[in-house]
């Protein structure tokens, strides 16, 4: 990709489109979840680093059974 091409999006840009708050945006990047950058005081981040971290949370199917405990074995209120 050369450097004409990188789409840059702004804190908030991100945060809508991930639909989470900054604040939330922040702890993101602070734990390293979602790669960032610093250019002076202002943080940016890639529009495809931020497409490639929607992808790699895409929930797999099966793995969400102990939200719903009481439902498993097919007893369901």
């Amino acid at each position: 990709m050369a450097f004409d091409d990188v789409g840059w999006m702004s804190t908030a840009e991100a945060a809508k489109r991930l639909g989470i708050t900054p604040r939330t945006l922040y702890r993101f990047i602070d734990e390293g979840q979602l790669p960032a950058y610093r250019f002076g005081r202002v943080i940016r981040l890639k529009a495809d680093e931020v497409d490639t971290f929607i992808d790699n949370c895409r929930i797999e199917p099966g793995t969400l059974e102990h939200l719903y405990p009481d439902a498993v074995g097919g007893k369901e209120s």
